[in-house]
């Protein structure tokens, strides 16, 4: 997709926000960046159009009013500018390093490409300073960032009275790679390859993002049939995710024989990703001008699988729902308010079950949607049974969509010839509906075509707050629940 692009003041900047946010626009953030370091760029998004637009503004002496103040989804993304590019957000209500962490040198911005100013100093030590909550019988309770079994690295510091979490703050960037600068060093040509990568668990959503904004910049469109391919792709990931999502959850309450079965269904599903792709985590089939080709008899064994996998979890989810225990476990738990959801920019499943209305499949050209989109699962409540149900809701309409689109793909190529060059200063947008929601790559390119920003918005950036608002007041017994509720990714946020 194609950005509208507009350069404006800080000032005017200022302004415009605040009509394009308030609570009878229909627009919405979608990130916050820079290009080099001399100007902040940020992607709007109005869904009732379906299209984007990308606001660029210059700064002076390294600092802008901090927009965290007037709207709350700014919060991380003005800490990660800082970490990133140096930029200051002046009046920032919690200012403190998001990504980088001790080892780091104190002025060392990775993105940084304008010099600093001369009397630049940076306002934070690089020592991180967590919240103090103070008071009789008040204590802290630090978890990680190591983790039993497999799970990826982050800190997690609760502060408790008793069994009751007061606070919590969450600290992450252990897995931090410098991701996005990569890809504006390797040939775009090889790029997707680093993309895909940025999450392993949704390498076919990012392979897609990235897809996406690469066509939009050389202005190629792909075939009809890479299009359907794309979006079967796409929801096998879904489908494949939920699973074993709802299994994890399974498995913290104690229901180990429904987890048992979500695991051994969840490979069923990792199998149609085989039959699409070569590969089970649908790696290296999705690319810049198309995808892989696909035999006729595959999509058969995969639409047959698509039965099965219904008749097989219809009695397990089922099991789970009914299950009193269960119930009683996740009603009234890890609470999110719609208007906190809103005004903090959730998306996904945790925005869905708060009864926010917004899958971007509904609005947003991709692959085949809108057109074979889904009816969005929407729930109402935001505790974690909230959730629980859309997404075994997702799971239903995902494997209809996969059908729906095995019926109707069309014969053709599937992949089309890219340009050797990508034109000069232009901009490109991917966005896509990955099984954790709202997924944008951002790519600029520079005088010569080369890219020169490269910015990706994993939806795990816009909800990790959410765990720290749901689990207030809540017993330490329940965290792991309203973790596993989310399932959000570490690797994706820090990237």
């Amino acid at each position: 997709m194609q950005p509208d692009y507009t350069e404006l003041s800080q000032q005017d900047m200022a302004k415009q926000l605040k009509e394009r946010l308030n609570k009878s626009s229909s627009e919405r953030l979608g990130l916050l960046t820079s290009i080099d370091g001399g100007q902040l760029a940020l992607l709007m998004l109005n869904p009732v159009k379906g299209t984007c637009s990308v606001l660029e503004s210059p700064i002076e002496n390294n600092t802008y009013k901090a927009y965290t103040s007037n709207f709350a989804q700014f919060h991380w993304f003005e800490r990660a500018l800082f970490d990133m590019f140096g930029i200051v957000a002046e009046g920032h209500p919690r200012f403190k390093h998001l990504l980088l962490h001790e080892q780091y040198e104190k002025d060392f911005y990775p993105l940084r490409k304008v010099p600093l100013p001369e009397n630049f100093k940076s306002p934070i030590e690089r020592t991180y300073q967590f919240l103090e909550v103070k008071g009789e019988g008040v204590y802290e309770l630090p978890v990680g960032p190591i983790h039993a079994g497999v799970i990826e690295p982050g800190h997690f510091r609760f502060s408790c009275f008793g069994e009751t979490i007061v606070n919590l703050e969450i600290r992450l960037g252990f897995l931090h790679r410098g991701v996005e600068k990569r890809l504006t060093e390797v040939p775009w040509q090889k790029a997707h390859f680093v993309a895909e990568a940025v999450a392993t668990d949704t390498a076919c959503a990012n392979a897609l993002a990235h897809a996406e904004a690469i066509e939009s910049i050389a202005q190629v469109e792909v075939p009809e049939r890479a299009k359907f391919l794309r979006s079967i792709a796409l929801e096998i990931e879904r489908l494949a995710v939920h699973i074993i999502d709802i299994g994890g959850m399974c498995t913290d309450i104690g229901l180990l024989g429904i987890s048992a079965t979500a695991g051994r269904l969840r490979g069923n599903a990792l199998r149609m990703g085989d039959l699409l792709s070569g590969s089970r985590f649908l790696r290296a089939f999705i690319m810049p001008g198309g995808v892989r080709q696909v035999e006729e008899a595959r999509l058969g064994e995969i639409k047959a699988g698509c039965q099965q996998l219904r008749k097989d979890l219809k009695p397990v989810w089922a099991m789970f729902l009914e299950n009193q225990m269960a119930i009683e476990r996740m009603t009234d738990v890890g609470v999110i308010s719609y208007s906190l959801a809103n005004e903090f920019g959730l998306v996904g499943v945790g925005a869905r079950a708060a009864g926010i209305n917004y899958d971007v499949r509904q609005y947003f050209p991709c692959g085949k949607y809108p057109e074979y989109a889904p009816p969005p699962v929407v729930e109402k409540g935001g505790d974690i049974f909230a959730r629980e149900r859309v997404r075994i809701g997702e799971v239903w309409t995902t494997l209809d969509t996969i059908e729906k689109l095995i019926d109707n793909i069309p014969h053709g190529d599937v992949k089309v010839e890219m340009p050797r060059e990508l034109p000069k200063m232009a901009w490109g947008v991917g966005i896509v509906e990955a099984f954790r929601g709202e997924l944008i790559h951002m790519i600029s390119t520079d005088m010569n075509g080369n890219i020169r920003r490269y910015a990706i918005k994993d939806p795990s950036f816009d909800n990790w707050t959410a765990i720290s608002i749901g689990i207030r007041n809540q017993l330490i017994a329940d965290f792991p629940l309203v973790n596993k509720s989310f399932a959000l990714s570490y690797g994706g946020n820090d990237g």
